[in-house]
């Protein structure tokens, strides 16, 4: 393992930059740490997103957890390995992971593709979660039009780039309030997109359409678990969030006006103020 920087976003909290070598790619993460952490929580980037947008989550941290973003498989700065992608992989890079760290149980932070990779690792190895949170997101498998939507977007990224599928995606993820006012947080996406190859962005749209469904599993989650989802969220619908709502034991569900898929960027306060909420509640 080993330090490649330091980021100091404010006065008061540090965030490093650091990778460690996990089966056969070598992962990048941020790390908000505290030598007397009594918890830790992990989070999951969406697609084709990596681990700065949550740079507001780990600065807003209470100062008994300890912080983490990392990058999945062929995102940001994570190396590709194999170039094989599916869900199945990223949550076996997850739970490597946490072993290889000895993280013991952890909260884990999914938004979109990083909740599907969170349910999947919790399917394969529920000992390793002390809770749950689930931003816009769902455990459903793709439909048949779902996957002929993800094989013509493959097609088009092959034939026009990522700066026209930028363009588009973005116009589909946040809400329009978000969009006018907030330019900044619209050019981060634009440029987390870029920054992913094109063998890498189609290589992630076959891995979510041949996910697994991961709705048997919901009513066996034995931890805390948050659902949090953008009231404007045209990608999962709130049909979806409540059937997992119904089956999960121990949960709270949480809607976030004025926002799109991307809440923890959207309205950051809210969104922070929420997961403290939890993890001093249920984790701490």
């Amino acid at each position: 393992m080993k330090i490649s920087s330091y980021l100091q976003f404010n006065e008061k909290v540090t965030i490093k930059r650091k990778t460690v070598r996990v089966r056969d790619i070598s992962i990048s993460y941020l790390l908000k740490d505290n030598p007397q952490a009594e918890s830790t929580i992990i989070f999951i980037h969406g697609f084709p997103f990596n681990k700065n947008m949550w740079i507001g989550q780990l600065e807003a941290l209470p100062s008994e957890v300890r912080g983490i973003a990392m990058d999945v498989r062929g995102h940001g700065n994570t190396t590709s390995g194999h170039g094989f992608f599916n869900i199945d992989v990223f949550a076996k890079d997850l739970i490597a992971f946490i072993e290889t760290l000895k993280l013991g149980k952890v909260v884990v932070c999914g938004i979109s593709m990083g909740g599907y990779i969170a349910l999947r690792a919790f399917e394969l190895r529920s000992d390793l979660f002390s809770g749950i949170i689930l931003s816009d997101t769902h455990s459903f498998a793709d439909t048949d039009a779902g996957k002929i939507k993800r094989f013509a977007t493959i097609e088009s990224v092959l034939k026009h780039g990522k700066r026209i599928y930028a363009i588009g995606f973005v116009a589909n993820i946040f809400s329009k309030k978000s969009i006018d006012e907030k330019p900044e947080i619209v050019d981060l996406i634009k440029s987390s997109i870029r920054r992913n190859t094109e063998s890498s962005i189609c290589a992630t749209l076959l891995a979510l359409a041949s996910r697994t469904d991961t709705t048997a599993v919901l009513k066996d989650i034995s931890v805390p678990v948050l659902i949090l989802r953008g009231e404007e969220d045209s990608i999962v619908s709130m049909e979806q969030v409540e059937s997992m709502e119904e089956l999960i034991p121990d949960v709270k569900h949480i809607e976030i006006p004025d926002c799109g898929h991307l809440p923890n960027l959207e309205n950051p306060v809210r969104f922070n103020g929420e997961i403290r909420n939890f993890l001093i509640s249920k984790i701490l």
